[in-house]
């Protein structure tokens, strides 16, 4: 593939020798309190005072901390996927969470350690209890066909997410009822405490949708996942299916100043040798969730115009795992999940699938969600002999060919380890007489094959805990977000009455201690159940061109809007 196949001829890139290096992200002022998850006595209210210098630490930081901010130009932002969908209502795939939020805002962003600070509203509060928030909205935003964004917006938003998100089951399950008292203020009230809520209200997770175009239709078929209006800082131009989509800046933005660049541009290129070589080249700019082949990080390293980058990940931990089937003739039988967690080398598959840059974690909840996370190894530790001897208890014995059985192993696509990590879980396999066929497809193929058709045996996936386990944990495991067609909720099909209960009471539960090990018990029956094995948890790099600044400044980094992003000349 030649750099000319990598852009679309209309699309220059101009780059500069000598640009400054990017800004460093603004924290808030220490009059700015986060509001605590932590004790009993710990319920919280956040002032208007409180909320406005949130505000004013984004807007009035001293300007020599900050490069002045160049207008125009083009940004190139480079996917290992092509998106399912360009708004995140209805999917959480990693390719649409990293488009969405460029034309559909949320009515809060979070810096890195998950402080709220605005977006569509400027202000809010939440009572004692923890049952009532009042958001106050932002006045002056439209759509981007013209009409007034108001409160019914977010109303109709919230209790539509709760229905076809894949979180937002267990995001918004105590969410009762949102009141529109006049059309700039929101108020949620809820039939018992989450207190992870206010943390889930990024435009990556809780879209707000224009409700004149999405009610009275099918959310998933709507023509606006295609070609979205939104309130946000880009106006969705093109979408060229296999190729890129493109946005252009949008010149009635509520933030007048913003965005800065004139374009951005989304380039699919499943190829991670392809990849690699954009970056070299110039034709890539920006990318994210280690956007090359695991191979080739060090060797760009050492390209005197690329940068590396963690921050802007704490949004969302993921952690790779195998997920059964447990409508599988095989993997219905503990014993032969028991036994391929036997197979199970955790350093090993992070130090050769993901080259060192992952952590090994036995537990669903990532170690970044320090937490909640448990440490505690796998029940099932390394041992071939031991799995065997799991088979044949098992009933699958080896035959004339030294085969016990043989089943299909699909992989997420969207990760370039996927395909490693299913390598050599299938010459493990192997050596104990499990044939595995590695199936290759493109992501929506994936979705659809595992979540609607589910018509698999095991897959390697990698699914994010996102900032708390209740909306990124509890979906896969809960039995009732079992539901065909929802991508990334329970594919498993597990159901244990005891983990629903420990699972649906730490979601209501606001003492920190007390949560903590609720999730504890959950971790330690799952891990003797096994539905799933969790192997680890990504290393995540963002990687850019040093003439790209002002793109890795909030929690989730480049899926926010990228109105702050601006490129040298």
């Amino acid at each position: 593939m030649t750099s000319r196949e990598l852009r679309p001829e209309a699309l220059p890139n101009p780059h500069s020798e000598t640009p400054a290096e990017p800004p460093p992200p603004i924290s808030p002022p220490k009059e700015f309190t986060a509001m605590p998850f932590a004790s009993d006595a710990a319920r919280f209210a956040l002032s208007r005072r409180q909320a406005l210098m949130g505000a004013s630490a984004l807007v009035l930081a001293p300007r020599a901390l900050r490069a002045e901010p160049r207008r125009g130009g083009t940004l190139t932002i480079v996917l290992s996927s092509e998106p399912t969908s360009l708004v995140a209502a209805t999917t959480v795939v990693t390719p649409s969470l990293s488009v969405s939020g460029k034309v559909t805002e949320g009515l809060l962003q979070y810096d890195f350690d998950l402080n709220p600070q605005p977006e569509l509203a400027t202000e809010w509060s939440v009572s004692a209890d923890g049952l009532h928030y009042v958001f106050k909205l932002r006045p002056g935003v439209k759509w981007h066909d013209g009409r007034d964004f108001t409160s019914a917006d977010v109303a109709f938003s919230l209790l539509l997410l709760k229905q076809v998100h894949p979180r937002g089951r267990s995001t918004f399950a105590n969410l009762a009822e949102v009141a529109t008292p006049d059309p700039l203020t929101a108020e949620l009230r809820l039939s018992r405490p989450a207190p992870y809520l206010i943390k889930a209200l990024a435009s990556s997770e809780t879209p707000i949708l224009p409700k004149h175009i999405y009610e009275g239709t099918d959310a998933a078929a709507n023509p606006n996942n295609a070609a979205p209006i939104g309130t946000g800082p880009f106006l969705f131009k093109e979408w060229a299916r296999g190729s890129h989509v493109i946005y252009e800046r949008n010149p009635n933005y509520w933030d007048s100043a913003k965005p800065y660049l004139d374009r951005l541009v989304v380039r699919f290129i499943p190829d991670p040798a392809a990849r690699s070589a954009a970056f070299e080249t110039g034709q890539a700019d920006l990318g994210y969730r280690t956007p090359v082949a695991m191979a080739d990080v060090e060797r760009l390293r050492r390209v005197a115009d690329l940068r590396f980058e963690t921050k802007g990940n704490s949004y969302s931990f993921n952690v790779t795992k195998l997920e059964f089937n447990l409508d599988n003739e095989y993997f219905r039988n503990p014993k032969v999940r028991q036994a391929i967690a036997h197979t199970i080398d955790r350093a090993q598959i992070a130090r050769i699938a993901f080259f060192g840059n992952a952590e090994p974690c036995a537990s669903p909840i990532a170690p970044g969600l320090r937490a909640f996370h448990d440490p505690a190894p796998s029940p099932y530790g390394y041992d071939l002999a031991q799995a065997e001897k799991l088979l044949d208890e098992a009933g699958f014995r080896r035959g004339a060919n030294r085969i016990r059985f043989r089943v299909p192993l699909d992989f997420n696509p969207v990760l370039d380890e996927g395909r490693r990590v299913a390598d050599i879980v299938r010459a493990t396999l192997g050596r104990i007489g499990i044939a595995v066929d590695v199936r290759a497809q493109d992501t929506g193929s994936f979705v659809r094959r595992v979540y609607t058709e589910r018509d698999f045996a095991f897959t390697v996936n990698g699914l994010s805990n996102l900032f708390d386990p209740t909306v990124g944990v509890q979906r896969t495991y809960w039995s009732k977000n079992f539901i065909r067609g929802v991508p990334f909720s329970n594919c498993t099909n597990y159901s244990n009455p005891e983990v629903d209960r420990l699972l649906e009471t730490a979601a209501v539960e606001n003492d920190a201690a007390r949560r903590a090990e609720l999730f504890r018990e959950f971790q330690r029956i799952v891990a003797v159940e096994v539905p799933d094995i969790n192997i680890c948890s990504p290393t995540f790099l963002t990687i850019y061109n040093k003439r790209a600044h002002g793109h890795s400044l909030t929690a989730n980094g480049i899926e926010a809007s990228l109105a702050d992003a601006y490129v040298d000349a």
